[in-house]
């Protein structure tokens, strides 16, 4: 399972970061980033979670 996020439409909420740590971060430009691409099996429900509740839909997880 892979993560990725539309950096563009980010709003910087931190939502994804707080969800799921392991795989996702607030970056230094204040715009979550995926912090591990490939999503560990043991938190993928976690990031599945975290895709679902972005309220701006940047993120993608598959």
């Amino acid at each position: 399972m892979k993560a990725k996020i539309d950096r563009d439409g980010c709003i910087g909420c931190g939502l994804c970061a707080t969800i799921c740590p392991d795989v996702f971060r607030m970056a230094d430009d204040d715009l979550a980033e995926v912090w591990v691409d490939n999503v560990p099996q043991e938190v993928e429900e976690q990031a599945i979670e975290a895709a679902d509740s972005c309220p701006v839909s940047v993120i993608e997880v598959e």
